[in-house]
């Protein structure tokens, strides 16, 4: 069997890339294909290039917007080991290879391709209509390095196809520095940027000049504020404990190297003034008018490429039945829910915190969730379902009805998907074309957008004072920022500034390690919090602003996410008590896709649908079963400093080890607080 079955860095030829052209194939028989005939042509390599995208985007469930799950934002009532310390194991392998976060297939895909590509252009046998597809391959390669960074800091870097000799494979599976490896992404991204063009065929469906653009902000950021907020921890360079060794870094070099490059990036975006209109007078829509406000619509309208904010997007196809269930999902709940601290995060429409709340203005509180809504920003009411919505007028298509409603109570009983796990129902994403059928919608999924540019701005631009011991941000980041909050009719940043009390913020990311933020720095991550949300980033975003160190059980410890008011005044369990109904009567208080057919039941058993009075005034999701293996009913949320990287899969160690029997001979090194042992948790 082929070495590079085990260390994954795929020596080998043309055949290991034949299974992922089936379109090509199909012109071209297999047995005809030969290097010196394949990705001569435009066509061929525009193939060949879509066949390496691997975005996130629709499919079953809730898709993309489920991308937050797991995280203070969103949450399921199922759970993720990675709040366990202990719980999340290091594996020994994997059985599907592509399952391996380690695993170097995409990358290969990509060198193969520079590799036989780029010479031949640079000899001139190529005209320029391949040009754009050369600068695609080189934004896979630095998108599939970005995910390796992410998960594991350090990470080999390989440039071209292997042979399968064992001493090159294993030589060229040691670990580069982290900064290495963002630097030779960032070098990546320029070279797409040269090749790329804005107006490819296939339009914002194909990656673009502007979509390297934003990512190349993106990756700068995530790098300089890594290295930043991780300084003096085993997770960079030279810090204490890095497995690493001794190498040349200069922590404040490199940080100031990426805030440059990011902040050049985002201003390419920011400063062509993309972002859409959000219509004020349809901020409270439901129904079809919602889709007349173009700040709603371009996350769900049929297609997306005339909004000018989105820079890339996917399609979908009702007559090759290229599908999902997205719409199907969403309408009912999908399983998800916005948290309750999540929802106390929004300001008020004036631009104070609800603490800080004006008379004029007042926070309503939290009994119900009309009284959440309430006063609050335009994000929080035109992407947090309202009770008694309008989900759907009119015939739905295949599979649809008529009009359907949903419920004055918040979907908490039901099964299957067919609930809420906090009673904050998503809204972000639904068109008034859903289908009812699963599989069937095809509204258009949102991949890249301008926005998160002045976000990454306005951060990079505020991380630069912080270094220098400062508060503020720079004029261009100022007026970015006042943009974005603008169109959601919010007042100047300074007013939130001046009327918050981080003291009463209940919200992980006013930390960065031990360390409180700035108002300023604060301010700026609530507000990538509110316009990113369901959209996936937060996770990210809590790791490399080092904001979960509040969560180590030796400082503020356990964290049970909670949900809609159940025992407290004027609560939701008793109306649900009063009211449940069965599939088929009266949904005037479930809605009209109502499939409930079970009363309340809170007495922790396994068929326990809330949680109860004991556990608090608010719906708690992990502490309705309290049988033995739930796992988060006494603890909550925890963490360790280990999970901000992923384990590598022992299979790796063992086989670029001079002694197989002893891991410590291999060239790769565990991540810190990992043990070099399968089926063990890291140190906490």
């Amino acid at each position: 069997m082929k070495l590079n079955k085990y260390i994954f860095l795929l020596a080998g030829g043309l055949v290991l890339m034949s299974t992922s052209c089936n379109d090509f194939l199909d012109r071209e028989p297999l047995d005809q294909i030969t290097p010196d005939t394949y990705l001569l042509k435009a066509s061929d390599m525009a193939d060949y290039a879509l066949k390496q995208y691997n975005f996130s985007t629709h499919g079953g469930g809730l898709g993309i917007w489920g991308g937050d799950d797991h995280t203070d934002n969103q949450a399921q009532r199922s759970y993720d080991t990675r709040w366990i310390p202990g719980r999340w194991l290091v594996a020994d392998s994997y059985s599907n290879d592509s399952d391996d976060p380690w695993y170097f297939g995409n990358i290969y895909n990509c060198n193969y391709f520079i590799e036989r590509v780029i010479p031949r252009y640079e000899a001139g046998e190529l005209d320029d209509n391949c040009r754009h597809y050369i600068g695609e391959m080189f934004f896979l390669r630095a998108w599939n390095y970005f995910q390796k960074l992410k998960a594991f800091g350090d990470f080999p870097i390989v440039e071209k196809t292997l042979p399968d000799q064992k001493d090159v494979l294993v030589e060229a599976s040691k670990r580069q520095p982290r900064h290495k490896v963002a630097r030779f992404i960032l070098g990546d991204l320029d070279k797409a940027i040269e090749f790329l063009t804005d107006n490819p065929t296939g339009g914002k469906n194909r990656i673009t000049k502007n979509v390297a653009y934003l990512v190349k902000s993106r990756v700068a950021l995530y790098e300089a504020s890594w290295e930043y907020f991780h300084k003096n921890t085993a997770l960079v360079p030279n810090g204490p404990g890095y497995p690493g060794g001794q190498v040349e870094y200069n922590a404040d070099e490199e940080i100031d190297f990426f805030l440059t490059q990011c902040k050049e990036a985002a201003k390419m975006i920011a400063d062509q003034n993309l972002l859409v209109e959000n219509k004020q007078d349809l901020v409270d829509a439901d129904g079809e008018e919602k889709m007349n406000n173009p700040y709603y619509a371009q996350f769900c309208d049929q297609s997306l490429e005339k909004y000018s904010e989105i820079l890339m997007w996917r399609d979908y196809d009702t007559s090759l039945k290229i599908l999902h269930s997205t719409g199907k999902y969403l309408s009912l709940g999908g399983g998800s829910g916005f948290t309750r601290q999540f929802m106390k995060t929004f300001l008020m429409e004036d631009g104070r915190p609800s603490y800080a709340a004006s008379s004029t203005k007042p926070f309503k509180g939290e009994e119900s969730v009309d009284n959440m809504r309430a006063n609050r920003e335009q994000r929080l009411r035109m992407f947090v379902m309202k009770p008694g919505e309008i989900l759907f007028e009119g015939t739905a298509g295949e599979g649809g009805g008529g009009n359907q409603k949903l419920g004055k109570l918040p979907r908490l009983l039901g099964t299957s998907s067919g609930y809420t796990s906090t009673g904050y129902q998503l809204r972000k994403g639904l068109s008034n074309q859903w289908v009812q059928d699963h599989s069937q919608s095809s509204e258009g999924c949102p991949i890249f957008r301008a926005a998160e540019a002045y976000l990454n701005y306005i951060e990079a631009s505020c991380i630069e004072y912080d270094k220098k011991g400062n508060e503020g941000i720079d004029a261009s980041a100022q007026t970015y920022w006042n943009t974005l909050r603008h169109r959601v009719g919010l007042p100047a940043y300074t007013v939130t500034n001046s009327a918050t009390d981080l003291s009463k913020e209940d919200d992980w990311a006013k930390y960065s390690g031990k360390n409180q933020v700035t108002k300023t720095m604060y301010n700026i991550r609530r507000e990538r919090r509110c316009e990113l949300m369901e959209e996936g980033f937060r996770m990210d975003d809590l790791k490399r602003w080092r904001a979960l160190d509040m969560l180590d059980a030796e400082w503020h410890g356990q964290w049970q996410p909670e949900g809609v008011n159940l025992w407290g005044n004027n609560g939701y369990a008793d109306q649900l008590h009063d009211n449940y109904v069965k599939y088929g009567g009266d949904t005037e208080e479930y809605g009209d896709l109502a499939e409930v057919s079970m009363d309340i039941k809170y007495d922790g058993a396994p068929d326990a649908n809330i949680s109860a009075r004991e556990d608090g005034d608010f719906f708690r999701m992990y502490q309705v079963n309290k049988t033995s293996d739930n796992l988060l009913l006494n603890n909550g949320y925890h963490w360790c400093e280990a999970h901000y990287l992923n384990p590598i899969s022992i299979i790796h160690i063992r086989n670029t080890a001079s002694n197989p029997s002893d891991l410590s001979t291999s060239v790769i090194y565990q991540n810190p607080g990992w043990p070099l042992v399968a089926n063990e948790g890291a140190e906490h």
